[in-house]
C-alpha cells in the first residue's frame, strides 16, 4: 500500500504525495529539506531546477511550491513516473515537466542548460554521485547550486578525488544516516560569498 509525503512550505504547503511502495524508495525527510530550502533562503522565484532522481518528487514539488519557474524532473521508473505526471496534475503545477529516462543517459544526449539548482538525491551504494558529479559543473547558471544527498559526507577532498574539483562544498549537515549538501562552482582566490547574505542564497530572475 503506498503512502504519503507532506510539502513543507509554499504555495502546497500541507499538500499530500503519494510515495509508491517501491525498493529503494525513500523521499527525503522533512527536517532535511526544511535545512536545504532554509540554506536557499525559502524564496525561489524565478529558479530554475533540475531534479535527476525525483522518486516521489517532494524536492522539485517543494521548489515549484516557492516559485521556481521551471523544474525539470527526471524519473526513470515508469510507475513512478506516472505518480509524478498524477500530482503535477493534481496541484496543476504548470513549472514542472516529468522527463521519463535514466539520469547518465539523459545527461549525455541533452545540451547542458544552467540551472539555479540541481537535484541529486539518487539511490544509496550504487556511485551514482562519482558518474554524476564530474558532469554538472556546465549545468549550473551563475551562483547555481547541487543538492546532494548520500549516504557519506562529502569533502572538497573527496570531490578532487573523483573529477568534481571544479566544485566545492558550500553547506554540510547530516540527519540519521543522511548526509546532505549544498555545492557550488568552485570560487578562485579574488572571489568572495557572492550570492551568498545572512546565510541565504538569492537568485532573482533565473540567476543565482
Amino acid at each position: 500500500m503506498d503512502s504519503r509525503v507532506r510539502i513543507i512550505g509554499g504555495r502546497w504547503k500541507r499538500s499530500l504525495l503519494a510515495v509508491p511502495a517501491l525498493d529503494g524508495l525513500r523521499p527525503t525527510p522533512d527536517r532535511v529539506r526544511e535545512t536545504l530550502f532554509n540554506w536557499l533562503g525559502q524564496d525561489l522565484e524565478g529558479w530554475t531546477c533540475l531534479e535527476l532522481f525525483a522518486g516521489t518528487g517532494v524536492l522539485g514539488f517543494e521548489a515549484a511550491s516557492r516559485g521556481a519557474v521551471r523544474v525539470t524532473m527526471l524519473e526513470r521508473h515508469p510507475r513512478l513516473a506516472r505518480s509524478l505526471e498524477a500530482a503535477k496534475a493534481r496541484l496543476h503545477a504548470q513549472a514542472v515537466t516529468v522527463v521519463c529516462a535514466d539520469a547518465l543517459v539523459w545527461l549525455r544526449s541533452t545540451p547542458p542548460v544552467g540551472q539555479n539548482l540541481v537535484l541529486l538525491d539518487p539511490p544509496y551504494h550504487d556511485r551514482w554521485l562519482e558518474r554524476l558529479l564530474p558532469r554538472m559543473s556546465p549545468w549550473l547558471s551563475l551562483g547555481g547550486r547541487i543538492y546532494a544527498e548520500c549516504e557519506f559526507t562529502l569533502t572538497d577532498e573527496w570531490l578532487q578525488a573523483n573529477g568534481a574539483a571544479d566544485l566545492e562544498v558550500m553547506r554540510a549537515a547530516k540527519a540519521g544516516q543522511v548526509h546532505y549538501h549544498l555545492l557550488g562552482k568552485r570560487r578562485g582566490p579574488a572571489q568572495d560569498s557572492a550570492g551568498v547574505h545572512d546565510g541565504h542564497l538569492h537568485a532573482p530572475n533565473g540567476e543565482a
